[in-house]
């Protein structure tokens, strides 16, 4: 009788037992795969299309190296941290960017430098500059009269951004506009001060040009001129319509 009963006994431990590994295996499979869902980086650092010296001498080396390896990757992996802290999964940085209001003030901090950075990258090339040419080129014309009328204007929005900032060339109802955001704020954040689908973009944080121009911005923005892609300046124009 007494044998039956350890039996038993044993037989119900035993049971216990396998029902509560399986409980616990069960449950660490769910931990890692929410690990998984919010650990894996949603956006990651953009390769630059050219060298860090090719800018050189507008744009110098160090400064690429910088504001690309250290500040952009930095705004990247803390995109990253905020999204994984606030259980938010949403792949679209465009998205995100339309609804920032509605998102910790890091998603919204984090999300505009990652999305104003990679546009930057994109607007510069060796070798660019000059006068723009194609449908940029007639835009510029019938908004402000003149390329040389478009770019004061565009300096003077860069120079009077008080702080850290971006000025901005936006296409917003079929025109052209000029105007600048805090911060790393851009035009299409539902809470920007300057609303529009962004064309080129200027950085005028001390961060994009100390080293090279110390507290003269104005000669940074003039300088900038000659790296400007007008190519992808019309392929956003085309795009924005």
């Amino acid at each position: 009788m007494k044998s039956k009963e350890s039996r038993r006994s044993f037989l119900k431990k035993s049971s216990l037992a396998a029902i509560g590994t399986l409980a616990a295996q069960t449950l660490s499979h769910n931990v890692m795969a929410l690990d998984h869902l919010y650990t894996d980086p949603a956006f990651t650092l953009p390769a630059l299309p050219y060298d860090y010296a090719a800018l050189e001498p507008h744009i110098d080396k160090m400064t690429m190296e910088i504001h690309h390896g250290k500040h952009h990757k930095a705004y990247v992996d803390k995109l990253n941290d905020a999204l994984k802290t606030s259980n938010i999964s949403e792949p679209s940085l465009d998205k995100l960017l339309e609804k920032i209001s509605t998102y910790p003030v890091a998603v919204r901090n984090n999300a505009g430098g990652h999305f104003n950075h990679t546009l930057f990258w994109g607007l510069m090339k060796a070798g660019g500059g000059g006068a723009p040419t194609g449908a940029i080129a007639d835009a510029i014309k019938t908004s402000f009269g003149s390329f040389d009328e478009f770019k004061t204007k565009f300096n003077s929005a860069a120079t009077a951004r008080f702080g850290s900032g971006w000025a901005w060339l936006v296409s917003k109802a079929g025109k052209l506009e000029i105007g600048s955001t805090p911060n790393q704020d851009n035009p299409l954040m539902d809470v920007s001060e300057f609303k529009g689908t962004p064309i080129l973009g200027l950085d005028v944080w001390e961060h994009a040009y100390y080293l090279k121009y110390q507290n003269k911005r104005a000669d940074y923005a003039t300088a900038w001129w000659n790296l400007i892609n007008w190519d992808e300046v019309n392929r956003r124009l085309t795009a924005g319509k």
